[in-house]
C-alpha cells in the first residue's frame, strides 16, 4: 500500500482527497501548512505528495526545495494557481505534476498512479547525526551536539548538502563545482578548497585532521557520517 501525503489548508478538500485516496487502496497522511508538510514527510516517508500552493506559513514552492533536499519522492502539485510562472516555478524546483482546481478525481488518480511508476529510489534520511554534529535537510540547518547552531553561509551549506547526500561515496571536485557554480567553473578547485577549508573549521574537532570531510586526493571528497581516517 503506497503512503499518501496531502497537503492543503482548506479542511474540506483535505477531507475528501484524504477519503478517496484511502477508498483507492492508499495509506494517507496530511497536513496543513508547509512547515507541517514537511515534519510529516520527515517522519513518515510518503511513497508521493500532494500539495497545494497557497499555504499559510511558506509557500508550496518553498515546500518542494525543502523535500528536495533529501528526498526524490513524486510531488503532484494541486493548486487553483493556473497561471504559467507559477507552474513553471514548481516544476523547476522539483515538483513531478502540476494539476490545476477544480480537477477530476480520476485523472489526478492517473497521474498519481504514473508519478508513482516513474519514482526512482535514492532518498537519504532527513536528519544526519555524526558524534559532533547533526545536519537537518529539511531544515537546512547544523547543530552541534549541545545544540547550539552552526552558521553556514548558503554556498558552504550546498556544498555540505550535497556531500551529506552522497554520504560515504566519493564526490568528485567537478561534480561539486558544475553542480554548485556551473560547467564554467569546472576546474576552479582551488576556489572549492576555500571553502572545503571554511566547512572544516567550523564542523572539525580538528580542522587540520578532518574526519567527516575526508579528502580523496586528486579526485574529490567524502563525506564520512561516522568519522573517517583523519588525514
Amino acid at each position: 500500500m503506497s503512503r499518501v501525503l496531502i497537503v492543503d489548508d482548506e479542511p474540506q478538500i483535505l477531507r475528501a482527497l484524504a477519503i478517496t485516496m484511502r477508498a483507492n487502496g492508499y495509506e494517507v497522511v496530511t497536513a496543513d501548512t508547509g512547515q507541517g508538510a514537511v515534519q510529516v514527510a520527515a517522519e513518515t516517508a510518503p511513497d508521493a505528495v500532494i500539495l497545494d500552493l497557497g499555504l499559510p506559513d511558506i509557500t508550496g514552492v518553498e515546500v518542494v526545495e525543502a523535500l528536495r533536499g533529501w528526498t526524490t519522492v513524486p510531488i503532484v502539485i494541486l493548486s487553483v494557481r493556473n497561471a504559467e510562472a507559477d507552474k513553471i516555478a514548481a516544476l523547476d524546483a522539483g515538483a513531478d505534476d502540476y494539476m490545476t482546481k477544480p480537477f477530476g478525481v480520476g485523472e489526478l488518480l492517473a497521474r498519481l498512479r504514473a508519478a508513482l511508476r516513474r519514482a526512482v529510489p535514492g532518498d537519504v534520511e532527513a536528519r544526519i547525526e555524526t558524534p559532533d554534529f547533526t545536519i537537518d535537510l529539511a531544515d537546512k540547518q547544523v547543530r552541534e551536539s549541545s545544540g547550539a547552531g552552526v552558521h553556514l553561509t548558503p554556498t558552504e551549506w550546498q556544498v555540505l548538502e550535497l556531500l551529506a547526500r552522497h554520504a560515504e561515496r566519493l564526490v568528485t571536485q567537478r561534480q561539486i563545482l558544475t553542480d554548485i557554480w556551473g560547467a564554467t567553473t569546472e576546474d576552479d578547485t582551488g576556489f572549492l578548497r576555500v571553502h572545503m577549508a571554511h566547512l572544516r573549521r567550523k564542523l572539525e574537532p580538528d580542522p587540520s585532521k578532518p574526519r567527516y570531510l575526508v579528502t580523496e586526493p586528486g579526485m574529490g571528497y567524502r563525506f564520512m557520517p561516522g568519522g573517517g581516517s583523519a588525514e
